[in-house]
Protein backbone atom coordinates (compact mmCIF):
# COMPACT_ATOMS: atom_id res chain seq x y z
CA UNK A 1 0.00 0.00 0.00
CA UNK A 2 1.48 3.36 -1.18
CA UNK A 3 1.89 6.01 1.76
CA UNK A 4 2.81 9.35 1.93
CA UNK A 5 2.82 11.57 5.00
CA UNK A 6 3.45 14.91 5.02
CA UNK A 7 4.76 16.71 7.75
CA UNK A 8 6.47 20.24 9.02
CA UNK A 9 3.16 22.69 8.65
CA UNK A 10 2.44 25.66 10.62
CA UNK A 11 2.04 29.17 11.58
CA UNK A 12 4.56 30.89 10.43
CA UNK A 13 4.59 34.92 10.17
CA UNK A 14 4.80 36.89 6.61
CA UNK A 15 8.62 36.11 5.45
CA UNK A 16 9.39 33.40 7.59
CA UNK A 17 10.37 30.05 6.42
CA UNK A 18 8.97 26.60 6.79
CA UNK A 19 10.59 22.99 5.57
CA UNK A 20 7.89 20.45 5.13
CA UNK A 21 9.02 16.22 4.82
CA UNK A 22 6.97 14.01 2.97
CA UNK A 23 7.96 9.80 4.01
CA UNK A 24 7.00 7.77 1.31
CA UNK A 25 6.32 4.04 1.48
CA UNK A 26 5.05 1.20 0.18
CA UNK A 27 6.91 1.67 -3.56
CA UNK A 28 10.03 2.14 -4.97
CA UNK A 29 10.53 5.68 -3.66
CA UNK A 30 14.01 6.06 -5.39
CA UNK A 31 12.41 5.65 -9.62
CA UNK A 32 9.69 7.89 -8.84
CA UNK A 33 9.13 11.52 -9.67
CA UNK A 34 7.85 13.31 -6.91
CA UNK A 35 5.27 16.32 -6.82
CA UNK A 36 3.74 19.20 -4.28
CA UNK A 37 0.88 20.41 -4.78
CA UNK A 38 -1.24 22.72 -2.20
CA UNK A 39 -4.98 23.56 -1.77
CA UNK A 40 -6.11 27.19 -0.48
CA UNK A 41 -9.41 27.17 1.28
CA UNK A 42 -12.01 27.55 -1.10
CA UNK A 43 -9.81 26.32 -3.97
CA UNK A 44 -8.94 23.65 -6.17
CA UNK A 45 -5.34 22.31 -6.30
CA UNK A 46 -2.71 24.06 -7.22
CA UNK A 47 1.04 22.31 -8.76
CA UNK A 48 3.96 24.00 -6.58
CA UNK A 49 6.62 21.55 -7.50
CA UNK A 50 8.32 18.40 -9.39
CA UNK A 51 11.47 16.70 -9.10
CA UNK A 52 12.89 13.67 -11.08
CA UNK A 53 13.78 10.14 -9.87
CA UNK A 54 17.34 11.24 -9.17
CA UNK A 55 16.76 15.08 -8.21
CA UNK A 56 18.27 16.21 -10.98
CA UNK A 57 15.37 18.15 -12.80
CA UNK A 58 13.21 20.84 -10.62
CA UNK A 59 10.63 22.40 -11.95
CA UNK A 60 8.34 25.30 -9.80
CA UNK A 61 5.18 27.10 -10.46
CA UNK A 62 5.36 30.79 -11.11
CA UNK A 63 4.43 31.84 -7.58
CA UNK A 64 6.97 30.70 -5.85
CA UNK A 65 10.20 30.35 -7.89
CA UNK A 66 13.22 31.96 -6.15
CA UNK A 67 11.72 31.07 -2.76
CA UNK A 68 10.86 27.66 -2.18
CA UNK A 69 13.47 24.67 -3.19
CA UNK A 70 12.17 20.79 -3.52
CA UNK A 71 14.74 18.02 -2.87
CA UNK A 72 14.97 14.32 -2.44
CA UNK A 73 16.83 11.48 -0.13
CA UNK A 74 16.26 8.57 -1.70
CA UNK A 75 18.46 6.54 1.06
CA UNK A 76 15.54 8.00 3.54
CA UNK A 77 12.28 7.53 0.70
CA UNK A 78 11.99 11.67 2.19
CA UNK A 79 10.55 14.58 -0.45
CA UNK A 80 11.04 17.79 1.08
CA UNK A 81 10.12 21.41 0.13
CA UNK A 82 11.64 24.19 1.86
CA UNK A 83 9.64 27.19 1.74
CA UNK A 84 11.71 30.77 2.30
CA UNK A 85 9.79 34.25 2.23
CA UNK A 86 6.38 33.01 2.56
CA UNK A 87 3.41 35.58 2.10
CA UNK A 88 0.18 35.32 3.02
CA UNK A 89 -1.52 33.84 0.03
CA UNK A 90 0.82 30.69 0.70
CA UNK A 91 -1.73 29.54 3.08
CA UNK A 92 -2.54 26.49 2.05
CA UNK A 93 -2.69 22.86 2.74
CA UNK A 94 0.37 21.23 1.04
CA UNK A 95 0.45 17.32 -0.23
CA UNK A 96 3.05 15.72 -1.49
CA UNK A 97 2.12 13.31 -4.62
CA UNK A 98 3.01 10.72 -7.40
CA UNK A 99 1.05 10.08 -10.40
CA UNK A 100 -1.36 8.23 -8.70
CA UNK A 101 -1.12 8.51 -4.72
CA UNK A 102 -1.16 11.82 -2.68
CA UNK A 103 -0.76 12.14 1.45
CA UNK A 104 -3.07 13.47 4.08
CA UNK A 105 -1.61 17.16 3.69
CA UNK A 106 0.10 19.52 6.15
CA UNK A 107 -1.58 22.71 7.15
CA UNK A 108 0.76 25.76 6.42
CA UNK A 109 -0.80 29.60 7.67
CA UNK A 110 1.04 32.62 6.76
CA UNK A 111 -0.05 35.78 9.32
CA UNK A 112 0.67 38.24 11.59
Amino acid sequence: EVQLVESGGGLVQPGGSLTLSCVASGFTFSTAAMNWVRQAPGKGLEWVSSINKNGGLRRYADSVKGRFTISRDNAKNTLYLRMNNLKPEDTSVYYCNTATSKGQGTQVTVSS
